[in-house]
């Protein structure tokens, strides 16, 4: 029954990923209406559920979504927390409007009190999880030392929820009494919740 589960569930992955493909290879014509269908479907479910519709201004993306909102003749406020942005962005978002937040935390204290955003998000928060061991995350922190899963993993071994081998042996020094490891531990926290607290909960509040 887990074999089958398992098979079902990959192609399941495989049908994810092709529908993907074709979506990225459709003509840009196509993809600038599809994009227009969904900024329109959106603010008609935000006007449904009586809320408002905002967009969070960053980098080029969502600058360029913001420039398409505008060309279909929809007004809705650009929030930023621009302060952390490189001045160069800081007078793009000046020049279109977009109405300038605070953050949460400065970079110093989320640095000293949340971690440090090392490598990437994906592998800043494995590494937050095993500095941070619970009963909750036992399973989770299991597959990230040895890439094996349990059950909701489908069992797989090898996984890609395992930590590269590279950040392990700089990383996961506080699991080595359970896995006999001699791996290195990290003087100071690591998080992925940089961008929580300097910019994500001040646009969403």
């Amino acid at each position: 029954m887990k074999d089958k589960e398992y098979e079902q569930w990959r192609q399941k992955k495989k049908e994810a990923k092709q529908k993907f493909t074709a979506m990225q290879n459709l003509p840009y014509f196509v993809k600038v209406r599809r994009a227009e269908q969904r900024i329109l479907e959106f603010i008609e479910e935000m006007d449904k559920r009586g809320c408002n519709t905002h967009v969070s201004v960053g980098g080029l993306d969502s600058i360029t979504l913001l420039l398409l909102i505008r060309k279909l003749g929809i007004d809705i406020p650009a929030i930023s927390v621009s302060g952390v942005e490189d001045k160069s962005i800081q007078e793009i978002h000046k020049s279109l409007g977009v109405k300038r937040l605070k953050s949460y935390k400065t970079k110093v204290e989320v640095l000293n009190e949340i971690g440090f955003p090392v490598i990437s998000k994906r592998i800043a928060g494995k590494i937050d999880l095993l500095q941070h061991p619970s009963e909750k995350n036992q399973t989770v922190r299991h597959a990230i030392i040895t890439g094996e899963c349990g059950e909701q993993g489908h069992f797989a071994t090898n996984s890609r929820m395992k930590l590269p081998q590279k950040w392990l042996n700089l990383f996961a020094g506080m699991a080595n009494e359970q896995y006999g490891t001699h791996y290195k531990e990290a003087p100071f926290k690591v998080s992925n919740k940089c961008c929580y607290f300097l910019k994500e909960k001040p646009c969403d509040d």
